[in-house]
């Protein structure tokens, strides 16, 4: 999707600094294109300045800190993950989010390891309507940093009503970051979601998704 193609934008919410999830060129270009804030975790708002980003279009949250946009809270929750940039590494924070509207609550895991946070996240801001979870770039020999399918499922369960909600995978299909095939992410998820009930909306890229409603599962992926 073509970054001029976006709707108006309320907020651009980063969840840290590597280079596969902060890129200088999309973010010069939305702050040109947009009038959206950016929420980002502690550190990662030098980036941002020393980009061009106004001051005063920059939030920086430690964890457990929260925003308001407009009717939404957005909060800054754990994430088990690391953070860096060229030869600089964990002098920023990472983080996931939870966002708690009038009606409808959603998360979004970021980049993560499985951790027991996600369990507190769920009972301190949930349940979620809608859960975004990282899915790909998994491998036995990096589980803290990169979780797989079946935990995203867990995950999912963590932090919603007894499975409830929507599940839409992210992190996967765009980087080549580990060796296994590109469509296994995607299919791992679904065969674990099965058995747990879950709900699982796999988007075209920027096809919009209402987790309020039925979603006909389209296997693109597989064409």
């Amino acid at each position: 999707m073509q970054l001029a193609a976006l709707p108006a934008v309320d907020a651009v919410v980063i969840s840290h600094d590597h280079y596969d999830h902060l890129d200088i060129d999309t973010v010069v270009a939305l702050v040109g294109m947009q009038r959206a804030l950016f929420l980002v975790p502690l550190g990662v708002g030098a980036h941002l300045r020393s980009w061009g980003v106004p001051q005063d279009r920059i939030v920086e949250l430690d964890w457990n800190q929260s925003a308001q946009v407009d009717e939404l809270t957005v909060v800054c929750v754990p994430a088990r993950h690391f953070s860096g940039r060229f030869l600089s590494r964990n002098t920023t924070l990472w983080a996931s989010w939870a966002f708690v509207g009038p009606n409808h609550r959603a998360y979004f895991g970021g980049d993560t390891g499985y951790t027991k946070s996600f369990t507190q996240i769920g009972a301190d801001h949930g349940p979620f309507d809608l859960t975004l979870l990282p899915i790909g770039a998994y491998n036995t020999a990096w589980p803290d940093i990169h979780m797989n399918p079946e935990e995203a499922v867990r995950a999912h369960l963590d932090v919603t009503d007894s499975g409830s909600g929507m599940l839409v995978p992210v992190h996967w299909g765009t980087f080549r970051l580990a060796p296994h095939p590109w469509g296994e992410p995607v299919e791992r998820l679904l065969a674990a979601a099965e058995p747990e009930h879950v709900t699982v909306a796999v988007p075209l890229p920027g096809q919009r998704v209402d987790p309020t409603g039925p979603m006909r599962l389209h296997p693109w992926w597989r064409l």
